[in-house]
């Protein structure tokens, strides 16, 4: 078993649910949250995704909104934040040369180097390129 066994990945998407309770997703989102917590889910996001998100709520909220998410990070227990290189971003241009994931986010197709490279499998997204590429996505 891999050193990150039993870590899941939180992409942008599920941060913005979370983070917006008038967004279509709270609900579910809160849901998969709760049941990550209750058994003890290591976490694991990276340096675009925070930067994704905190620019999405801030241009799509409040900067106190997006500022309060920010913050929170610091409380999430069990969270590392995984660095992007720029040999990550080298690495991260294969993935458009597939055409199962057609309108792939520069973002994602970091995210799923980071994500081999640190030897997770489970995502907690809902974005479906995620399974596409290969990964398991946390519902």
């Amino acid at each position: 078993m891999s050193r990150a066994a039993g870590e899941v990945f939180v992409d942008t998407g599920a941060w913005i649910a979370l983070a917006v309770a008038t967004d279509p997703l709270h609900a579910r989102a809160v849901g998969t949250w709760s049941r990550l917590d209750r058994r003890g889910a290591r976490l694991a996001t990276s340096i675009p995704i925070v930067m994704e998100t905190f620019t999405f709520l801030e241009r799509n909220t409040t900067r106190a909104v997006a500022l309060r998410w920010k913050d929170s990070l610091a409380a999430v227990r069990r969270l590392r934040v995984l660095e992007c290189r720029r040999a990550d971003l080298a690495a991260s241009w294969r993935w458009f040369e597939r055409r199962e994931l057609h309108k792939l986010s520069s973002v994602d197709a970091v995210s799923f180097v980071l994500m081999a490279e640190a030897r997770l499998r489970e995502v907690f997204t809902f974005d479906h390129h995620f399974a596409s590429a290969g990964f398991r996505i946390i519902d």
